[in-house]
């Protein structure tokens, strides 16, 4: 996931505040039917953010049955932004979980500036795993030392989820090839955005916000904010300026609803209400969206490429365990099976979160969607994971994604001018991350 923080993601959410759900699950033995934990009953505490699945479609309750002998402590929160702070004050205080997931955007800072804090899982029974995911995935997860910080849960290749009968009632394109044929650039995207607010139902915007807008045209770049040396390049990378401008020009044109994504409640109501046509949707927003717009939406909303047809991601996460554990043996048990493949094709099936394994990559190929009219999700997020860049990570890519989501907001909300928003985001970046 992941939302990212939100899914992310992938940074991406659960339903309300952090939520504690005590659940029977053993996790001793390493395959199904095996042995309690030795030494007796064991607890794990797993600590999350957005939406893994793991919880919400009954796989720790799966995994109690076959691995008697532990029981799970389980908590999310809902966003990474307060998720992670949090976690760093628990991590220094040797008070982690014993399971804690890491959003895409943070494992850069895990492995450059926290080795010593985290496990490595070659130590332990999920070392067999590493070598199934996709290559960058675990790449990035993995030292200088060759330590490897970080089982992957999910990936976030990118589409556009748009309400195909708002679009409708504005007269545009309803069927996403018609939809993708008029979007060869993001400038296509905006035109299109224009005609809609020309037409649009009542108090409905053409895109939810600008900065879910900025995300989903830098998840198609390269280089973001470091380049392969690990030079911190915000102000000279053409990209970041580029993906600014244009979604701060869609912010002051009026062609966002101003929403902020994962905080605002009106953000959550609009999935439903209709208060936005068109959100950029890493694969985990499928499950976000169904979760918000509820039984009602279904047939309502559909998924077509990004405009050109490029790949992207956002988002995507992975499962740790803190150094401070005390049960890694069980932990990395239990970790390496909620991130195997079959794992994977199950949540992705139920909530959309990509694999990131490549054997649940094939398995899911083929997949459709009926509430998104039987969209071949499968095949848009299959085809936007292979065409995606490898993505060059940063230890502070969290604390900047950060900066230009609030100062697009101010765009938005408070019409600041969006050169006026791009110097302040600059000085911000000089002082929190220099």
């Amino acid at each position: 996931m992941h939302i990212p923080s939100p899914r992310g993601r992938r940074t991406v959410a659960l339903a309300a505040l952090a939520t504690s759900v005590v659940l029977a699950v053993s996790a001793c033995g390493g395959s199904a039917g095996g042995p309690a934990a030795a030494g007796g009953p064991v607890e794990l505490t797993v600590g999350l953010f957005g939406t893994f699945g793991y919880q919400e479609n009954g796989l720790f309750a799966e995994y109690e049955k076959a691995h008697p002998g532990v029981t799970i402590k389980y908590e999310s929160t809902q966003s990474d932004d307060k998720y992670w702070p949090a976690l760093q004050t628990r991590l220094t205080a040797g008070k982690a979980s014993d399971v804690q997931g890491i959003e895409v955007a943070r494992i850069s800072d895990v492995v450059t500036n926290q080795p010593e804090l985290w496990t490595d899982l070659r130590e332990t029974p999920a070392g067999a795993a590493v070598g199934g995911y996709v290559d960058w995935k675990e790449k990035a997860a993995t030292t200088k030392s060759g330590a490897v910080l970080g089982l992957g849960t999910d990936i976030g290749p990118m589409g556009i989820c748009y309400r195909s009968d708002l679009l409708g009632q504005a007269g545009l394109p309803t069927e996403p090839a018609a939809l993708a044929a008029q979007m060869a650039s993001w400038p296509d995207f905006l035109a299109l955005g224009a005609k809609y607010k020309a037409a649009a139902p009542a108090n409905s915007a053409w895109h939810d916000s600008a900065s879910g807008l900025y995300n989903a045209i830098i998840s198609t770049e390269q280089k973001i904010y470091y380049d392969e040396s690990g030079e911190l390049v915000v102000s000279t990378n053409p990209a970041v300026k580029s993906a600014f401008d244009i979604a701060a020009g869609a912010g002051q044109a009026g062609l966002t609803a101003r929403l902020e994504q994962f905080v605002d409640p009106g953000w959550d109501a609009g999935f439903g209400s209709g208060t936005f046509a068109t959100i950029a949707c890493p694969s985990w927003m499928i499950g976000y969206i169904k979760g918000k717009a509820g039984d009602a939406g279904s047939g309502k909303w559909n998924v077509t490429t990004l405009p050109g047809g490029k790949g992207g991601n956002w988002g995507g996460s992975y499962l740790g365990i803190p150094a401070s554990s005390q049960h890694k043996k069980e932990a990395a048990e239990l970790i390496t099976w909620l991130t195997a493949p079959a794992q994977q094709v199950r949540i992705f099936n139920a909530v959309g979160n990509f694999p990131s394994t490549k054997d649940a990559i094939t398995q899911v190929s083929g997949a459709t969607d009926k509430f998104f009219s039987g969209a071949p999700i499968g095949k848009i997020y299959s085809d936007s994971s292979t065409s995606a860049p490898v993505q060059i990570l940063g230890p502070n890519d969290g604390v900047i994604k950060k900066v230009f989501s609030d100062s697009l907001l101010s765009v938005e909300a408070n019409g600041v001018a969006p050169a006026d928003a791009w110097t302040k985001s600059m000085a911000a970046v000089t002082q929190q991350v220099g």
